[in-house]
């Protein structure tokens, strides 16, 4: 097993960020080092014990470079909506300030997603409606996120997105993810970071979001 960050529990847990502009696009990341945080992605609970989920690692430059233009066009329908991050206010100074800086670290990331040495796209099998969404989703996004876990603690960035499912068939037919049958999830870069001290992000109170014994 690789070299692992001096991180506790709850260091890992509060510091693995959505990273954009700290990603070192310059840096090789051995494929061997993001298969071993797919095993530990498979840790991860599912549904039935059914373990339908798969990662798919691109890095053909020819085939992120087409991912990365994907995304680059479903971005810019997000950047021109009110869900735009950069575009929400609150009204305070200080969240409107770093609403603005995650939207400049967004554009960053939709102008180079195809330069991260390695793309990854956790899927599901089947192609699931209706009540059977949750079920699917809870079968693949925990695993996904110690996917995310396990990378933070190996020194590598990665950022949730899932913009480019408004185009997801044209990125399974540049893959061959069996679109009929198999679900993308979302679309993460993954890359080493531009250092490795990550902070907590600001959050309000948790008393302010938790409810006991009712709303």
């Amino acid at each position: 097993m690789s070299e692992l960050l001096d991180l506790t529990p709850d260091q890992l847990l509060s510091t693995t960020r959505a990273v954009r502009k700290r990603l070192d696009f310059e840096r090789p990341v051995p494929l061997e080092l993001v298969v071993e945080c797919v095993a530990l992605a498979q840790q991860a609970p599912t549904g039935s014990n059914s373990q339908r989920w798969h990662f798919v690692l691109v890095t053909d430059a020819a085939k992120k470079e087409a991912i990365g233009a994907i995304y680059a066009k479903a971005f810019e329908a997000y950047r021109n909506s009110p869900m735009y991050a950069g575009a929400i206010k609150t009204g305070d100074a200080a969240r409107d300030a770093q609403q603005e800086r995650v939207g400049t670290s967004a554009d960053f990331l939709a102008r180079n997603m195809g330069k991260a040495p390695v793309l990854v796209i956790p899927c599901i099998e089947g192609r699931p409606k209706g009540p059977n969404v949750a079920g699917a989703l809870g079968s693949i996004l925990p695993a996904s996120w110690s996917f995310m876990l396990a990378a933070r603690a190996r020194g590598l960035g990665t950022c949730w997105t899932t913009l480019h499912l408004t185009y997801e068939q044209e990125v399974a037919d540049i893959l061959g993810i069996p679109y009929e049958s198999v679900t993308q999830a979302l679309l993460s870069p993954v890359a080493f970071t531009k250092g490795t001290d990550f902070k907590k992000a600001a959050r309000p109170d948790p008393m302010t979001i938790t409810h006991v014994d009712g709303w």
